[in-house]
Parts: structure tokens; C-alpha cells; sequence
């Protein structure tokens, strides 16, 4: 399958202009995707749009301001939550060349396939693998608190997911979490979880993806003070208690709600 914007056209519709080596890295990218889903079941968005869209675009659309400043040749601390088949942390550790990349999945053959990945595109240096449920990362004198940026896309409701990511930054990061669709209701429910971890939205992107792939939200989190030490919780309380939720349930029950 064909991609239909390819080249110029997509960076352009993007916004940013990767080098003739950076381009040349993703296809190379797109090949390994192809080699290893012969192998494994890693994703179904390899060709064409799905690949060049609803993988690359929508990995780096939210990111863009910070690829147009000299931020993008700086030695970031990055780290992708459930990498699944490498993304977004491959495609962004191709876009910000200086960068530091620390990619978590459970699934011990994900990881194994993913590190090979960054093996073979000359990532090792820059790209490390973690197999570990995200709960004992965030708890890990390596990675609490050390971030610049952390990132998830496709893994859990945004409450959960920001139990995952709070805790990874230092006090100037930034958590981005990828979601589709966008409500008041969502934006209340993470508003309740972000109270604990003393951390608050700091701004809610959107955009439409090319060639009718939907449209996309990006919730930027920034810390308030120290994510407190209670979080995040054992394995599997975040996705069975999410943070929160007794609160805006109380709010939107209430007789005085609205």
C-alpha cells in the first residue's frame, strides 16, 4: 500500500523538515517494522498512510514547537511507557538526534524486537530498553524523577496514565500524553488524578491527521512540586483504582453539580 503524502508534502504538512539522514532512518524503520512482523505481531500500521501517518505524523505532530527550537538538538532525557513495536520513542529518537531514550513494554519479545530496532538504525547508544512493568520503573532511582519528557501513547486512560508518567519527570518536565477524542468529562477526570500527584494540565493540543486518519489530542503535564512517594501504586492498582475517579463521580452525582 502506497503511502499517499509522501516526501516535502508530508514534513510540510507536519511542520518540521527532517535531514535527507533522518528520512532515510525512518524508511529504514519501516523496513525493520516489516522484517519483524514476520516474526512477531508488533503492529498492523506498517505500510503506506499507516505507516508514514498514524505512526511517524502522529508520533511527532505534538512535539513539533519543541523540533523548531534549538531544544531539538539538546540532550533531552526522554522516556516512551509502553513502547509496544517502538513508538513513539523510535521516531523521536530519530527527530532529536541528541536526545536520550528509555522505552518500557512489558512484553519481554516486544522489547527484544525493539532493542534489535534501534540495534540495527545505530540507536544502542541512545536508546535503551527496559522490560518491566511501568508501576517498578516509576519507583527506580534511575528513572523517578529524571525526565525531561514522558510520553504514552495508545496505553491506558489518561488518569492511569498519568499515575505512570508523573513520577518519571524532574521539576521542569513535561508529560505528553497521546489521546483521540477529547471531552470536558476526560479533562475533568484527569484534572482529579493530576490533584494527587501534584502535577495540572498545562495545555491541551489538537489536530487533525492527514487523509482523514482522526483527529488527535496531545495533554502536556507539568509538575507542581515532588510527585508524592505513595506513587505510583503496587503493579495493577493504577488501572483498577484509577486516581480520581471517586472525585468526579461525587461531582457529576451531586445535586449541586452544574
Amino acid at each position: 500500500m502506497a503511502p499517499t503524502l509522501t516526501g516535502n508534502a508530508l514534513w510540510q504538512e507536519l511542520g518540521w523538515q527532517p535531514s535527507s539522514g533522518q528520512e532515510q532512518l525512518l524508511a529504514e524503520l519501516q523496513e525493520q517494522l516489516r522484517q519483524w512482523n514476520r516474526k512477531l505481531n508488533l503492529t498492523r500500521l506498517v505500510e503506506g498512510d499507516d505507516f508514514w501517518i498514524a505512526q511517524v505524523f502522529d508520533s511527532l505532530w505534538p512535539l513539533v514547537p519543541l523540533l523548531q527550537t534549538e531544544a531539538a538538538q539538546a540532550p533531552l532525557r526522554l522516556i516512551d511507557v509502553g513502547t509496544g513495536g517502538g513508538f513513539p520513542g523510535l521516531a523521536v529518537a530519530i527527530a532529536f538526534p541528541q536526545a536520550q531514550l528509555t522505552l518500557v513494554d512489558s512484553v519481554g519479545r516486544k522489547v527484544e524486537a525493539v532493542q534489535a530496532m534501534a540495534d540495527t538504525l545505530g540507536l544502542s547508544e541512545r536508546v535503551q530498553l527496559r522490560c518491566e512493568r511501568i508501576e517498578r520503573t516509576g519507583r527506580q532511582k534511575a528513572c523517578r524523577g529524571q525526565f525531561d519528557w514522558a510520553l504514552a501513547r495508545a496505553v491506558a486512560s489518561a488518569p492511569v496514565v498519568a499515575e505512570y508518567l508523573v513520577p518519571l519527570l524532574h521539576p521542569n518536565g513535561l508529560a505528553l500524553l497521546y489521546r483521540g477524542q477529547w471531552s470536558p468529562a476526560d479533562q475533568r477526570e484527569l484534572d482529579a488524578a493530576l490533584a494527587p500527584l501534584k502535577a495540572r494540565t498545562d495545555q491541551c493540543l489538537n489536530r487533525e491527521l492527514p487523509h482523514g486518519r482522526g483527529i488527535r489530542h496531545a495533554l502536556l503535564v507539568k509538575p507542581l512540586a515532588p510527585c508524592p512517594p505513595a506513587y505510583p501504586r503496587a503493579v495493577g492498582v493504577p488501572a483498577k483504582q484509577p486516581l480520581g475517579a471517586a472525585a468526579t463521580t461525587a461531582a457529576v452525582t451531586s445535586p449541586s453539580a452544574g
